[in-house]
């Protein structure tokens, strides 16, 4: 009798012993399991685009005079001042939109050959060169005055006009919406991604921004891994791209 309650006694034991290794077992496997869902990420590109127009103007001109005495060559300067400055007023350009530049002088030679066959350089006079720079919210009407430049040109003038260039000064706004975009964006596509796999999405790990790339609308410029930044068009587009990393559970 004692034999069997011994026997008893040492299979109960193992039995318990058993027990607690598959209990072991399986505390371990569900910390593995979840261990691993903790490590395992969904990353996703998301990106915010928007069309606009430019709001700001800017435009250079120049113009110059030579003239064998620095003096001269200063009031000639100094009178086509004025006929531009005329010339703006009469298109409604204020003074506060406009600003002339430092005047440059440059000494100008003629390479002349002498009697004996020697080139030498025989000064010729003194060539004055002023820029005038139009900043203004008003585009269409100073794309108009790049466009009119022939009556400066007409009063004797030597004119050049430079290309406008065209920029944003709602910048700061136009980025919090991008990125804002973005962001929902890659969200949308995370939660996507987890659903079809089987898994709910879980928090936010990390974020990640790229560079605004602002480039001409409906155009085929590249972009710049340090952004581009398009001032040639009025019409432009910019996007951004937010990389963004995601637990699952």
């Amino acid at each position: 009798m004692d034999g069997l309650i011994s026997l008893k006694t040492t299979l109960l034991k193992y039995l318990l012993i058993a027990v607690a290794i598959i209990v072991s077992a399986s505390i371990v496997s569900n910390a593995f399991v979840s261990r691993n869902k903790e490590n395992e990420v969904i990353q996703v590109t998301g990106l915010g685009t928007k069309d606009f127009e430019s709001d700001l103007i800017v435009w250079t001109g120049a113009y110059s005079q030579m003239d064998s005495t620095l003096k001269n060559a200063y009031e000639k300067l100094y009178s086509d001042q004025g006929k531009i400055v005329e010339f703006l007023k009469k298109r409604s350009v204020s003074e506060n939109e406009y600003v002339f530049s430092s005047v440059t002088i440059t000494k100008v030679y003629d390479s002349v050959i002498d009697e004996n066959k020697n080139q030498k350089q025989v000064f010729k006079g003194y060539s004055l060169r002023q820029e005038i720079k139009i900043e203004s919210k008003e585009i269409d009407k100073v794309e108009k005055i790049s466009r009119e430049i022939s009556e400066l040109i007409n009063m004797g003038i030597e004119f050049y006009s430079f290309a406008p260039a065209y920029y944003y000064t709602q910048l700061s706004e136009l980025k919090k919406e991008l990125i804002e975009q973005a962001t929902e964006n890659a969200t949308d596509r995370a939660k996507t991604i987890a659903v079809k796999s089987g898994f709910d999405l879980g928090r936010l790990k990390s974020a990640n921004m790229g560079v605004v790339q602002i480039i001409a609308k409906n155009s085929n410029e590249d972009y710049s891994w340090a952004g581009s930044f398009n001032t040639s068009s009025k019409q432009k587009t910019a996007t951004i791209t937010m990389k963004l990393q995601f637990g699952i559970k």
